[in-house]
């Protein structure tokens, strides 16, 4: 290869990578990418915005583009669609310039969450996600585009990475703050087994198939999985059910007044399984250096209600979710008497 290029090198993944690029031994050249730099990247990095700057320049012959940039954070829910911008930039640039492997990093999501899911899922499994999750839904145009460029550029290989529910010490993904934020009630009468992925796995993961170059999809994930009585153990805080009518209708209400980051339609995922296999990664030589559980714990800050007993937990939880619902009722009273005013 001539070169590798990270994208997003200052990101919670960009950094880790980069780390993992500089200690590698056989690369030639690695340059890192992106708008803000930050000084502690282990890799030399050029200030570029990939959504507006000339990217010929910074791409040619022969390179290895591993792209985890992303503009998406807890409170940018709407910007999942730049995310497709981005990507769809950077392929026109490489298949310009002559990239012979593109490592792009989508998501588990892009399977969708429903009951009838097999536990785990496999690469083999369709891409369907459940309509009006922005996420999920960037993730899978981005996944058709890579697959349009790997059929439009002989030669070229992709791997394209759909890890799980990813975080980190001091570090979130957007999706697992957001699956945290809406996991504040129980809805329905089920809860799903749950995956969560340390972001220094991922790097390692990225890392092994920009050198590997295998084309394909890899699902990433820890072993196994957490059951639902082993995960309500580890958080130790009650979570009042609720039906799934009413708890959507609270997290509509939570997301139009401005009280939540988290948009309701994330709902399926918190209440349905899409736990992956990690076989095929695996297969590769890839090994996972911490469990679901121990990705949780240290991701995990302890908050105020963790200085709580568990009884005064579970009071304040059925509290607020009380007070949520009855503000949902308040406001559809609230409607429907302006609906009879006119």
């Amino acid at each position: 290869m001539s070169a590798i290029v990270l994208t997003g090198s200052s990101g919670a993944l960009g950094r880790r990578v980069a780390a993992r690029l500089a200690a590698a031994d056989g690369i030639d050249e690695v340059v890192g990418l992106d708008v803000t730099l930050d000084p502690e990247v282990a890799v030399p990095q050029r200030q570029v915005d990939l959504l507006t700057d000339d990217l010929s320049a910074h791409l040619g012959p022969g390179d290895v583009v591993i792209h985890t940039a992303s503009v998406l954070a807890p409170a940018t829910a709407h910007a999942a669609g730049i995310d497709v911008d981005l990507t769809h930039r950077v392929l026109e640039a490489a298949a310009l310039a002559g990239v012979t492997h593109l490592v792009v990093v989508s998501s588990a999501t892009v399977y969708g969450a429903r009951p009838e899911n097999p536990i785990p899922l496999t690469e083999d499994a369709p891409v369907d996600p459940n309509p009006g999750f922005g996420f999920a839904e960037a993730k899978t145009r981005i996944e058709a585009l890579v697959e349009r460029f790997r059929v439009d550029t002989p030669g070229a290989t992709v791997s394209v990475l759909r890890p799980t529910t990813t975080l980190a010490e001091q570090d979130a993904s957007w999706v697992s703050a957001a699956l945290m934020s809406a996991a504040g009630v129980r809805a329905g009468d089920l809860d799903p087994p749950v995956q969560f992925l340390h972001f220094d796995d991922l790097a390692a993961a990225t890392v092994l198939l920009a050198l590997q170059q295998v084309d394909g999809a890899f699902n990433v994930a820890p072993d196994g999985w957490i059951p639902p009585d082993d995960m309500r153990a580890l958080t130790g805080a009650p979570r009042p059910r609720v039906p799934v009518a009413i708890a959507d209708r609270l997290a509509t209400a939570r997301w139009r007044l401005g009280l939540s980051d988290t948009p309701p339609q994330i709902l399926p995922w918190t209440m349905y399984p899409w736990v992956v296999a990690n076989d095929r990664l695996r297969a590769l030589g890839w090994v996972p250096s911490h469990t679901n559980e121990e990705a949780y714990v240290v991701g995990t800050a302890p908050g105020p209600l963790d200085t709580l007993s568990p009884q005064r937990r579970q009071e304040l939880a059925i509290g607020v979710a009380a007070a949520g619902i009855a503000a949902v009722g308040v406001g559809a009273v609230a409607v429907l008497r302006r609906l009879r005013r006119r």
